[in-house]
């Protein structure tokens, strides 16, 4: 047993040195600053969550401004007038629209400026405080804060301003708004400006690279491919929707004389089961468990709805072709005005026809007052639109190749007898006719028939030239055209004799033979370039700018 002194005596615990996990002094400080900040934070919120609703309980305008509602809880609008309209509205006309925000801004409290923007007409839109409808102060900074490409509907009175509104389209009158609804609202943040895009863009841009940001002015610079990769938004500036509406025009204009001629439409088909016309430049593509192609022009359609016995044929389509050309003129993707009629006497009814069709269109294009105001709008980013030149008679200046050839090397500019025109020479010769003959639309007729496809017919006096022709504006083809062979052997002749030879039985070819086995009228005519009408009549720099979505060598989207 253990002696009392060999017991151990209770120990004492240790008074604890704190606890680690309890927070410091100046943790329990900065807590309490931030407790204070926050109940600071939220009281300050609430007070303006009462004043806002303080603020809208005595907007007196609360319900003619903010979001479009449902179709279901609003009253249809029973008339809307375009901007186009208003060029001559009367004073005090009450007018609803539907437009674009092109800016907005707040000149005080009491007063906010706004741009509308329908295709390529602006009008300035003013809201002022007060007035028959009593504008509150909080639509006023609404309206001035609305992002810029927003879609608004906007009714209100047509007024005429103190001074004429340079900055608009419309600069005699403005539009003094009473309602104001945000139909779709745009991001606040855009890509490209709509304001840049409407300057002009960089010209004989080879890599947007290397392009400077800012321009001389300091303004920024919005190259070719920024305002493709952003064609949406690039559409939308006045140029462009000038450019899209001539367009429209031109392909109105060839719908409008070809029914005045009593052509018949045709729809051809795009694909082809082998690769025709010589097989070079065609898009491959997989068609089920065999190949396809893309056809380069609905040249053989047209020439067999001729052998069905349509006499006059013609169709709008696009036109593929698979060449690694990245030049100014040159697409993969165009779209093309085509046309095959029967011959009665001479090929050159055909070239008439085609020279009637071409003078038809650009004399409408500068005659009629939507066209002339449309070049005009596109005048004002490219300069030299409409200053297009025609022969002051109703015939075109026809040449022959061999005339050409002789104003070029006349000029100094070596060309040869028998050789295609490069485009250097095309465009030296235009210069020479603009000058020499005061027109930028001429024919070249009599081409030389090596530089001819196989199914162009050889002059019978001369088998080393053709009855096939060219087009041109501003000195760049714009149509290639012939008489066809119609006869069944000449043509299989021909396509043996081709370089490389062609096999007129071969399966991409028989179909086509096969139609003049079978007998066919004495034929022809030609294909035009809408994009290049455009760009040439325009002088635009480049086809892109003629085209919506442009298809080149490195382009696929948008």
């Amino acid at each position: 047993m253990a002696s009392q002194g060999d017991q151990e005596l209770p120990s004492r615990a240790k008074e604890e040195e704190g606890d680690t996990n309890a927070p410091s002094k100046n943790a329990l400080k900065k807590a309490a600053k931030e407790k204070e900040k926050a109940e600071k934070a939220a009281k300050r919120q609430e007070q303006e969550r009462q004043q806002k609703e303080q603020a809208e309980a005595n907007d007196t305008s609360k319900h003619l401004y903010g979001p479009m509602q449902p179709a279901s809880d609003r009253r249809p609008v029973q008339k809307f007038t375009e901007l186009a309209e208003l060029y001559d509205a009367k004073e005090d006309q009450e007018v609803t629209v539907d437009a674009r925000i092109h800016n907005a801004r707040v000149q005080s409290a009491k007063l906010a400026f706004l741009v509308l923007r329908e295709e390529a007409h602006t009008i300035q839109g003013v809201i002022a405080e007060g007035g028959t409808n009593k504008i509150s102060r909080q639509m006023v900074k609404w309206c001035g804060g609305i992002n810029a490409e927003s879609i608004v509907r906007a009714t209100g009175l047509v007024k005429q301003p103190k001074e004429p509104v340079t900055s608009t389209s419309i600069s005699n009158l403005e539009l003094h708004i009473e309602s104001i609804y945000l139909i779709s609202e745009a991001a606040q943040m855009l890509p490209v400006q709509i304001k840049d895009c409407m300057r002009a863009p960089p010209m004989n841009e080879e890599d947007s690279k290397d392009e400077p940001e800012m321009d001389s002015q300091g303004l920024p610079v919005v190259s070719l491919n920024a305002r493709l990769n952003n064609r949406v938004l690039d559409g939308r500036t006045a140029a462009n929707q000038a450019i899209f509406q001539l367009q429209s025009g031109i392909s109105n204009l060839f719908i409008e004389f070809m029914n005045q001629n009593r052509f018949t439409w045709i729809n051809s088909s795009r694909l082809a089961g082998a690769a025709t016309e010589g097989g070079a430049g065609v898009f491959e593509i997989k068609y089920f468990e065999t190949k396809a192609y893309l056809t380069q022009s609905p040249q053989f359609f047209k020439q067999m709805a001729i052998a069905m016995d349509m006499k006059r044929v013609c169709e709008v389509g696009p036109v593929f072709r698979a060449e690694n050309s990245n030049t100014h003129r040159h697409l993969t993707e165009f779209t093309g005005l085509d046309f095959e009629m029967v011959i009665k006497n001479d090929y050159h009814e055909v070239l008439s026809f085609g020279e009637k069709l071409m003078l038809y269109i650009i004399r409408n294009l500068q005659e009629r007052a939507e066209f002339q105001r449309l070049t005009k709008v596109v005048d004002q980013v490219f300069p030299g639109a409409g200053d297009f030149k025609l022969p002051s008679e109703d015939s075109a200046l026809r040449l022959t190749f061999a005339d050409a050839v002789k104003l070029l090397n006349e000029a100094g500019i070596e060309a040869g007898e028998f050789d295609d025109l490069s485009t250097p020479q095309e465009k030296a010769l235009g210069r020479i006719i603009r000058e020499k003959y005061s027109t930028d639309f001429y024919t070249v007729d009599k081409f030389p028939s090596a530089v001819r496809p196989f199914y162009t017919m050889p002059d019978p006096a001369n088998p080393k030239v053709s009855n096939s022709y060219d087009f041109f504006m501003r000195g760049q083809e714009i149509m290639s055209g012939a008489q066809r062979i119609h006869d069944y052997n000449q043509l299989c002749e021909r396509m043996r004799a081709n370089d490389p030879p062609l096999d007129p039985l071969s399966e991409g070819f028989r179909h086509y033979t096969d139609a003049f086995k079978y007998g066919c009228a004495p034929h022809g005519g030609g294909g035009l370039g809408l994009n290049r009408i455009l760009q040439f009549y325009l002088g635009l720099p480049d086809i892109r700018f003629a085209t919506m979505f442009p298809r080149d060598p490195g382009r696929l989207a948008p």
